[in-house]
């Protein structure tokens, strides 16, 4: 594998298909149906496995072929049973079979995100020091084109492919990756058994060890720095942007063309942006391109909080505003998770990375959840204006917290 990032690109594509669906089209599906707004919020639930795969990630680290491929013994079985899965949801259209579609969604994304933890680690594994920040942006740009593909550009094609193309589709993009997966060797994998005839396997340790290991982990100095930049690099982005659509609906824009600003351009803007920080962290040092990518993406949040003081603006100001800060959260994105990896101790990557990429996820989710309730008591501009002080402290404060974790 002297040039992982096509096979690296086609997993996380795959894996972000399913949550694409879920989080986008299936709440298209569901509403056309006449199912409820509450039911479809409570159908959320469903991409519960990303948040709870740091449970069984140690399993990955633990259990493996040598022979076959440490994380291809995980990352094979996931594909082949996301295919049949996707094979199976297409013959549960919402209007006839609605638990059981929900039910085969919900594997969907249990196989997805356990093949998550298995591709992250392989990503660990195998990307030199040099590579970090290029991999880091091709799994950022693949997991959300799948997403779009997922969720969007199917959805839109379903006019013509009808119900069961969208999924045959989905499978069909599933076993292309599990072909490319078949084709690359793994580097210390094994072609032949050992000298005694038994076929080897990485995992010599016992699951003590890899919980042991990972324990060491998390409490060599620096590993509580290491938590805190991570847990809080998007507190402030969190309370801003659940809060800017409904900002801008009730200074009279149009949703539909909302949808379009942020949905559509927005994500284009994010993906140039991962790439761009997979550029940055490659070419800058990591605790200097995390500063540069944190104040960088401050700015288009400024700008919010001095749209919040005025009475009237026009559409080329949100355009530009919305590119931006999408633009620039992609680059801090693919910065911090490349300093992320950086960090991970590679005896146990699968379970170390899956448990800070958890905390990052932790940490951003409770401001994000509040950002309604709390925008309803201190206005747009107060909360807007909290968001833009956490960015900026952390900002100010990351190069000195980067180089102590």
């Amino acid at each position: 594998m002297r040039s992982p990032l096509l096979l690296l690109a086609c997993l996380y594509v795959v894996q972000g298909l399913p949550y694409g669906f879920q989080a986008s089209a299936l709440s298209a599906y569901l509403r056309s149906e006449g199912v409820s707004l509450s039911a479809i919020g409570f159908a959320g639930a469903l991409a519960a496995p990303w948040m709870l795969k740091v449970l069984w990630a140690p399993l990955v680290d633990r259990y493996g072929s040598s022979r076959f491929g440490r994380r291809r013994s995980w990352i094979v079985p996931m594909q082949a049973l996301l295919a049949m899965a996707c094979l199976v949801a297409a013959a549960f259209p919402p209007e006839r079979a609605l638990g059981a579609l929900l039910a085969t969604v919900f594997a969907m994304n249990l196989f997805a995100a356990t093949m998550d933890v298995a591709v992250d680690g392989l990503a660990v594994d195998v990307l030199r020091e040099r590579e970090l920040g290029h991999g880091n942006a091709v799994q950022v740009v693949g997991f959300k084109a799948g997403m779009l593909i997922g969720g969007g550009l199917l959805l839109w094609a379903s006019r013509w492919i009808g119900w069961q193309g969208h999924f045959v589709a989905m499978a069909a993009l599933v076993v292309v990756a599990l072909v490319l997966t078949l084709l690359t060797l793994e580097p210390g994998a094994r072609r032949a058994p050992d000298a005694d005839g038994r076929e080897s396997t990485s995992a010599h340790t016992s699951m003590r060890q890899v919980l042991g290991t990972l324990r060491r982990a998390m409490a060599r100095p620096g590993a509580g720095w290491l938590l805190v930049i991570v847990a809080t690099y998007k507190m402030g982005e969190s309370l801003i942007d659940p809060m800017f659509s409904p900002f801008l609906v009730d200074h009279g824009f149009a949703r539909e063309d909302l949808g379009l600003w942020l949905g559509t351009w927005g994500m284009a803007a994010s993906i140039a942006g991962s790439v761009a920080g997979g550029w940055l962290a490659t070419h800058v040092e990591i605790a200097r391109a995390l500063r540069i990518a944190g104040v960088l993406r401050a700015v288009p949040l400024a700008v919010v909080v001095v749209l919040a003081t005025l009475s009237a603006f026009g559409a080329p100001v949100v355009i530009a505003t919305t590119m931006a800060e999408h633009f620039f959260g992609g680059m801090l994105t693919t910065t911090m998770f490349a300093f992320m990896m950086s960090r991970v101790d590679r005896e146990v990557g699968a379970s170390h990375f899956t448990l800070l990429a958890t905390v990052e996820v932790l940490g951003k989710s409770p401001l994000s959840l509040a950002s309604g309730w709390l925008a309803e008591r201190a206005g747009y501009l107060g909360i807007f204006g909290v968001g833009l002080a956490i960015s900026v402290v952390w900002a100010l404060m990351v190069g000195t917290f980067a180089k102590k974790a």
